[in-house]
């Protein structure tokens, strides 16, 4: 009897391995963990690597247990962990999952949070994907372990003191230029990351230049092999072009001198020539329009053919005699300017005090007799 309950329990038991994949008794769902019960949801996590993490493994969330781990499968060169989580677990839709140790030779564990670069969005719910870069690993005790043998075994230590005692005494008896310094290189720091936009689009357009001279590569060096006879040709008047350049200099010079030898006189031509340009100014379109009886005088050019028509000459005369146009014509620019249009003379007031003529002692006196 014994044996038969034996073998009727081994049978169901090699039903159940025989039918899936046997990996220990991680392979079964174990008493204890979590992700079970109303409301549990799973979610797939890519993984670039899943070191010690094996199925019932404890997913947390700010290190309180909240799901196990169900599944790990190869996906596309990537691991794929499907977590189970408690039904409360609340999450952001852009949660991070990362593989740490629950202590420093303890088991290994998933620990999903918000992410710390971007604002929360969206609620994690059941058949969500976390991708793969929202994914990654604490550093394992190996990896630390490893980096403090370097350390310890000559790598760093005796070099860092080394370091630390030059660096002090390069230091000593500088410290107020030292502080200036990192002063300066904070204000040049400051300055540069407040005109990062306008850097970051000097590169862009430097960028856009290169690709431009890029496209253009060909149609520059044709350019520059066109250009070659000409160079040589300048090579080869190099002299002509020295003697040349020579001879514009002392003529400059001449020029220069020439200038302010003569600069007074011509100072004052400038001004003696200021009454003829003001005269000019003040006839206005009275010389250009003149210039139409040049060839058909007395007669405008555009009416000459109405001057004589038949026996009878038509004809029309204005004379302007007004003292301003007599004034502008005749006297502008010489010494009676004015004279016209200016203020009267003073006349001498008549006097008041002198008595009427005596008529017989006006005689007396022509006669040359007494009166």
């Amino acid at each position: 009897m014994r044996t038969a309950r034996a073998a009727l329990l081994l049978v169901p038991l090699v039903l159940v391995t025989s039918a899936c994949e046997w990996r220990g008794v991680n392979s079964l769902t174990l008493p204890g963990t979590r992700g079970h019960g109303d409301g549990a949801y799973s979610v797939d996590i890519e993984m670039p690597n899943v070191t010690t993490l094996e199925r019932n493994s404890r997913v947390r969330v700010a290190d309180v247990t909240v799901g196990r781990v169900d599944d790990i499968r190869l996906d596309g060169g990537h691991a794929v962990v499907t977590v189970v989580l408690d039904g409360g677990t609340a999450l952001p839709a852009n949660a991070t999952a990362k593989i740490g140790q629950t202590s420093l030779l303890g088991s290994a564990h998933l620990e999903l949070a918000p992410p710390l670069t971007e604002s929360p969005t969206g609620t994690l719910e059941d058949g969500d994907v976390i991708p793969l870069e929202r994914a990654g690993l604490f550093p394992t005790t190996e990896q630390t372990l490893s980096a403090l043998s370097l350390v310890l075994s000559g790598g760093g230590l005796a070099q860092a003191q080394e370091i630390s005692r030059e660096l002090n005494l390069a230091l000593t008896g500088r410290e107020e230029s030292v502080r200036a310094l990192l002063g300066q290189l904070d204000v040049a720091l400051t300055g540069l990351d407040d005109q990062k936009a306008q850097i970051v689009g000097a590169m862009e357009s430097l960028d856009a230049l290169a690709v431009e001279v890029s496209a253009q590569n060909q149609a520059l060096a044709d350019a520059t092999d066109a250009l070659a006879p000409a160079l040589d040709e300048l090579s080869s008047r190099r002299d002509d072009l020295t003697r040349a350049l020579t001879s514009l200099g002392d003529l400059g010079r001449i020029a220069g001198d020439l200038v302010d030898a003569s600069g007074d006189d011509v100072v004052a031509n400038l001004r003696d020539l200021e009454p003829v340009m003001a005269s000019l100014t003040a006839a206005g379109d009275s010389l250009t329009e003149s210039l139409r009886y040049l060839l058909t005088f007395p007669f405008p050019i555009d009416t000459y053919r109405n001057a004589v028509r038949g026996d009878y000459a038509n004809g029309t005369v204005i004379l302007d005699l007004t003292l301003p146009t007599l004034e502008n014509a005749l006297l502008l620019g010489t010494p009676f300017e004015n004279a016209l249009t200016g203020p009267p003379a003073a006349i001498p007031p008549v006097p008041t005090d002198v008595s009427a003529p005596d008529p017989m002692g006006l005689l007396a006196q022509l006669l040359g007799v007494p009166r």
